[in-house]
């Protein structure tokens, strides 16, 4: 049986991948290589990295999730294991060639090393304590992908791993719930975030402004709905505050590129926002 597009549509969390480009842009941004051929190629390698790892992730989780979420594509017998497996190998050699292509052959190893936390995390770490550092690594590793390694990119890629790894503990209470003190940890680490991407922007008072008005949207946005979290840390509300940090990395993603000092940049990125809510309606991201 040949798995249908939707059925490929929610393997990968088609919406969640309108998260992902930003992090190669807000890079390229640091490293002052926002445009040409890595600028538009990069951004394709990350989303099929990304995606290899949401297959990975539903391959990994097929017996637990005939439990929880028999749903889902695999324990519904939409998708076989096997096919799953296939296409997230698929994905990942993809991704390494459109890394190459974009920056060449040094670049592999930087993109291998991604890879290989991606996998890392969905077949070996992700229940582990060392699984949201894991998380976190790999779209920092993306940043600085985006970046071609540059130092430049440090600063943008810890701030993306950070909301990542509070993103991904808070996610673990999806199916069950979790804690408030864990919620109110992770509302925190949102805010904290926030303020860091504000302080000392690139090129002046505009980018200051763009910078400081999209961190905003980001603190709002996210740290609202993890705030609920916190009262009622029950699994419908973690989930919805999970699916809020998941698209709150493109404001985030915005106003890095802003405190780079490309506010166009960053406005365009933020135009996902409302395409990732959108798509979010039909395929769910988490």
């Amino acid at each position: 049986m040949i798995p249908s597009g939707r059925d490929l549509a929610e393997l990968v969390r088609l919406p969640a991948a309108l998260t992902v480009p930003g992090d190669s842009l807000s890079g390229a941004v640091a490293a002052g290589r926002p445009f040409g051929r890595r600028g538009a190629l990069m951004p394709a390698a990350s989303i099929c990295l990304y995606w290899a790892g949401m297959v990975l992730n539903d391959f990994a989780d097929r017996d637990l999730d005939k439990v929880e979420r028999p749903e889902r594509p695999i324990p519904s017998g939409r998708v076989r294991p096997a096919q799953a497996l296939g296409l997230a190998a698929a994905l990942t050699v993809a991704g390494l060639g459109l890394a190459t292509l974009a920056a060449g052959p040094r670049m592999l190893p930087l993109t291998a090393t991604l890879a290989g936390v991606v996998w890392a995390y969905d077949l070996v770490l992700k229940d582990t304590p060392a699984g949201p550092v894991a998380m976190a690594t790999a779209r920092a590793l993306d940043v600085l992908l985006g970046a071609g390694g540059a130092r430049a990119a440090l600063v943008p890629a810890a701030l993306l791993g950070a909301h990542t790894a509070g993103v991904t503990v808070l996610s673990r209470g999806e199916v069950h719930g979790s804690r408030a003190t864990t919620a109110a940890a992770v509302t925190a680490g949102t805010v904290m975030v926030a303020l860091a991407t504000s302080a000392n922007p690139r090129r002046g008072r505009p980018s200051g402004l763009a910078t400081a008005a999209l961190a905003g949207v980001y603190a709002w946005t996210v740290g609202r709905a993890q705030a609920r979290a916190v009262s009622s840390p029950d699994a419908g509300t973690v989930r919805t505050a999970t699916g809020a940090g998941i698209r709150g990395m493109i404001p985030l993603q915005a106003a890095l590129a802003a405190r780079g000092g490309a506010p166009a940049v960053g406005l365009g990125l933020l135009a996902m926002g409302p395409l990732a809510k959108a798509a979010a309606r039909v395929v769910s991201p988490t």
